[in-house]
């Protein structure tokens, strides 16, 4: 047999030597956590360069960006006090954390059926980019939680 198989370390060449890192069971994989943050890095990005290149108001702008900010908060607080009251922790209620993020869902589609100044197509990339936004926004928060899991159960 090889030294490679004998001991957990694996040798890519002679002077370096690197440890396997083992997933712990529950633990999210690292290209699902990169796939996570990747689809976050590009909504939100989507979003933020159609707003900077938008012929809109500077307000509009505000209204959108803060829309934006505000879903964003309001799914992550969801998703924790979902995952708290599953676990025991105690939550007084989250019906706050569901209305801010159906007020914020709404906002979003009240604003966009009213613009006048965006066509058709922009309403749909801002709609596609905010949705894609709070969806990663809560895989994020709900890997790290299962990351935080898992290395506790050791």
């Amino acid at each position: 047999m090889s030294d490679n198989q004998e001991y957990p370390l694996v040798k890519s060449n002679e002077n370096v030597a690197k440890v396997k890192a083992e997933r712990k069971e529950g633990e999210p994989t690292a290209a699902f956590k990169g796939a996570s943050w990747a689809a976050f890095a590009v909504g939100v990005s989507a979003y933020l360069i159609g707003l900077f290149n938008a012929t809109m108001e500077l307000n509009e702008k505000g209204y959108y960006f803060a829309v934006l900010v505000f879903g964003l908060y309001a799914a992550v607080s969801l998703q924790k006090a979902v995952r708290d009251k599953e676990e025991g922790i105690a939550v007084t209620s989250y019906g706050i954390s569901w209305l801010a993020l159906i007020v914020s869902i709404s906002l979003m589609a009240i604003g966009l059926y009213n613009a006048e100044s965006i066509i058709l197509s922009e309403k749909g990339f801002y709609g596609m980019a905010f949705i894609l936004s709070l969806f990663s926004a809560i895989t994020i928060q709900k890997n790290i939680r299962d990351t935080q899991s898992a290395r506790e159960r050791e």
